[in-house]
């Protein structure tokens, strides 16, 4: 492999000057800087980002820490995040925790402040204070897409207004006539969903309604916590003409056990999710959901970041709990497809080829 050295021999140039053409830094000509780089292309050089990390003090790359990879909303957005960042000339690691606080904790050891310049933090399960130690080692941390927006973390964070995502998926089952709406929260009961479900009954509160018509079901967040939470709700209460449930994965699921039961989506059962993944759209029936904005939040934690990079005050800690920095993305809005529809006969129950 070509080196460094090699290429400034090649362009006749130091190898500074080399550095400051990578790096897009430092007074270079033109006519040098394309000599630079013609010899870069004959070589094949490419950067050793180790060695690039060692000289300059840090790294060209951010983490993103995600509680699963299997759910596919993590690599959506890990994508935004990526572009993003690709723009800005640096790399994107992802570290996958699988909820295990104490696998979290080992990646901020192992990675931030030498691996990684700074920390994205998408619900990896991980201590607040675990975060703060990382911030103070030097590695600045952005928590992603924080659900309540007017309950800032004491940490920098993107948040989008999930509590209103609720509100709105619940204003438009009661819109379509349904009163008998049962709930699926893919949370614990005080766990991240929960400002989904308290904009969820703040809708049905506001129709005059205490609440849903049957017992909110807590399930893990996935398409087989959605179904298992389904099927129970509808063997236990058959009158329910609608599922409200607080992500896409527990909807997905709910409208399989729909099928299951002999049940049309939407004629027998209408089925509302958040968060509009790309299988919403691509189910059958397409699933209505409350779109957020993941590319926004995105752009918004990768400038968030870098900004604290930048800003040595900041990313020793020395700023006051007030002035933690929050953005708030614009705000989720209802994409109708083919889940919900209008009330039907109370308690009508067939199957989705019957008149």
């Amino acid at each position: 492999m070509p080196t460094l050295n090699e290429v400034a021999l090649r362009a006749g140039v130091t190898p500074a000057t080399v550095s400051n053409v990578l790096r897009n830094k430092g007074r270079v000509g033109e006519k040098t800087r394309q000599r630079v780089l013609d010899a870069i292309a004959e070589l094949g050089y490419r950067p050793h980002l180790p060695a690039r990390a060692l000289a300059e003090g840090r790294a060209p790359t951010i983490a993103l820490m995600v509680s699963s990879i299997a759910n596919p909303f993590y690599p959506e957005f890990a994508l935004a995040v990526e572009n993003a960042l690709r723009r800005q000339g640096r790399f994107l690691i992802i570290c996958n925790t699988d909820g295990d606080p104490q696998t979290g904790r080992a990646y901020l050891d192992q990675i931030a402040g030498t691996l990684s310049e700074g920390v994205l933090v998408m619900n990896a399960n991980l201590d607040f204070e675990d975060l703060r130690m990382t911030q103070l080692r030097g590695a600045p941390v952005v928590l992603c897409m924080w659900e309540r927006p007017l309950d800032p973390p004491g940490l920098p964070c993107v948040a989008v207004d999930f509590r209103l995502a609720g509100e709105l998926a619940g204003q438009h089952l009661l819109s379509l006539g349904h009163r008998r709406i049962g709930a699926i929260v893919g949370s614990k009961v005080y766990g991240i969903h929960a400002a989904r479900y308290d904009g969820f009954v703040d809708a049905m509160r506001a129709a005059g309604l205490d609440g849903p018509a049957a017992p909110v079901r807590y399930a893990p967040d996935t398409t087989q916590g959605g179904y298992a939470s389904a099927l129970d709700l509808l063997k236990q209460h058959p009158d329910l003409t609608a599922l409200f449930t607080t992500n896409d994965l527990p909807a997905l699921g709910a409208m399989q056990a729909a099928a299951d039961l002999g049940l049309c989506v939407p004629r027998d059962l209408s089925v509302i999710g958040i968060t509009d993944i790309q299988l919403a759209r691509e189910s059958r029936p397409a699933l209505t959901t409350v779109a957020v904005p993941t590319v926004e939040a995105a752009e918004l934690a990768v400038a968030s970041l870098l900004e604290l990079i930048e800003t040595p005050r900041r990313r020793e800690g020395g700023a006051p709990s007030e002035e933690v920095p929050m953005s708030v993305t614009s705000e989720p809005h209802l994409v109708e497809r083919a889940s919900t529809a209008p009330v039907r006969g109370a308690g009508h129950v067939g199957a989705c080829g019957e008149g």
